[in-house]
């Protein structure tokens, strides 16, 4: 059900941009909260953001219809740099069949194998790997393969290139087992990576090889019920000999933003409170200074001479340095989780409670099941976590997949 009042966080959200852009807009009269009547806090009507096109997606989403699609035959995957299996359970929800896994982390292999004992888990390097045997039988190939810089040197020599690099593995996977499709994703940073020709090499090299990209975006992971601000490049590809059968469609936004409540708490996305769990624990210094630190605030929120002592050098130095010192709100999306929860540049403390996300707590912002265990040392299972797309981002773009499969097979 899509809300009728919507809050400052929340549209800044929606739309994209900061809650200070959001209070001049407010001054100047181009963008006015009002009075909600059930509770007198200045909000904004859904009325007056029709005229956005961000929220224009959300009102007018097709997320319930997208949610009955449903494979029409059985479609195989194989997914390569499979980590902890964010991606993986994502397209396992949306009906895809997993023929083979491929990572390098033991850790994060045993989650994978600890978690679904029938997949096919191949721990070890890429490079290693023959993928002929798959030629012609495998629907889709996914992954996210770590962005390298590639050597460019003047030879432009397309995939050759590449070799050396993860993605060239990536694609040498594609061109042995010649899937209809394949997906791959990555930070959003690879837009730019080099000025951009890290990814106009990528292209080239796809065409290369035979398929047809859809234009890249960039998803971010609060429009997909993922109660988080994480953001992820997605390049999907379709075999030039199907291409011009078909149209991609991505996904379709969810109609509200998902917050830290909605994970940790029972209701709309678990139906119960978060289970306990391990976690890091802040040194006593650092909890005297960050339980000063408000829901929601960050190290500007605290006294002076705290601002000073936590900063040290930092405190002269300029940037919002918005991370640090951060406390989540339970009424807001986190912040991107990283591999580590009490890194001082990406503080995430909990938002009551002075100490950093247990693992279950960002299991759950990254809509990880709670039966997914997680194997290795804890710092293992922070880094796993982290490192994984989240799986309701995962599902979503899967649905979209499938999608495309059923129209490929008619």
């Amino acid at each position: 059900m899509i809300p009728e009042y919507y809050t400052i966080a929340q549209v800044a959200d929606i739309l994209g941009i900061s809650k200070e852009t959001l209070r001049r807009w407010d001054k100047n009269g181009k963008l006015i909260p009002q009075r909600n009547d059930s509770n007198q806090y200045r909000m904004y009507h859904r009325s007056q953001l029709t005229q956005f096109e961000e929220a224009q997606l959300l009102f007018n989403s097709d997320w319930e219809k997208e949610l009955a699609i449903k494979p029409t035959k059985d479609y195989k995957l194989v997914e390569l740099f499979a980590g902890a299996g964010g991606l993986a359970i994502g397209m396992e929800k949306a009906g895809f069949e997993t023929v083979l896994l491929n990572e390098l982390d033991k850790h994060a292999c045993q989650t994978l194998r600890n978690n679904r004992p029938q997949w096919n888990v191949i721990q070890g390097d890429i490079s290693q790997i023959d993928f002929k045997p798959y030629y012609g039988q495998i629907d889709i190939v996914t992954g996210g393969f770590p962005c390298q810089a590639f050597s460019y040197a003047g030879h432009k020599r397309g995939f050759e290139d590449a070799r050396g690099t993860l993605f060239f593995e990536f694609a040498r996977a594609i061109k042995e087992i010649q899937p209809k499709v394949f997906l791959a994703e990555n930070v959003r940073g690879l837009l730019n990576h080099d000025n951009g020709r890290t990814l106009e090499t990528i292209k080239g090299i796809i065409d290369e090889l035979g398929y047809f990209l859809v234009e890249p975006r960039v998803l971010k992971a609060i429009f997909y019920q993922v109660p988080q601000k994480r953001e992820r490049l997605f390049l999907v590809a379709i075999r030039k000999d199907l291409a011009k059968k078909v149209i991609f469609k991505w996904p379709s936004p969810y109609q509200r933003i998902m917050t830290v409540k909605d994970a940790l708490k029972k209701g709309a996305l678990y139906n119960c409170d978060v289970p306990k769990s391990q976690g890091m624990k802040y040194p006593k210094r650092k909890i005297e200074i960050l339980s000063q630190v408000p829901e929601g605030g960050y190290w500007r929120d605290l006294p002076d001479e705290l601002q000073r002592e936590y900063m040290m050098k930092s405190y002269f130095l300029g940037g919002g340095k918005t991370g640090i010192a951060r406390r989540l709100a339970w009424n807001e999306p986190s912040l991107t989780l990283t591999c580590s929860p009490a890194q001082k540049q990406t503080e995430r403390c909990h938002p009551e409670e002075t100490r950093p996300l247990t693992v279950r707590e960002y299991a759950r912002i990254q809509t990880f099941p709670d039966d997914w265990l997680f194997s290795g040392p804890m710092g293992a299972q922070y880094k796993q976590i982290g490192n994984a797309v989240p799986i309701n981002l995962a599902y979503a773009v899967g649905r979209s997949l499938i999608r495309l499969l059923n129209d490929l097979s008619f």
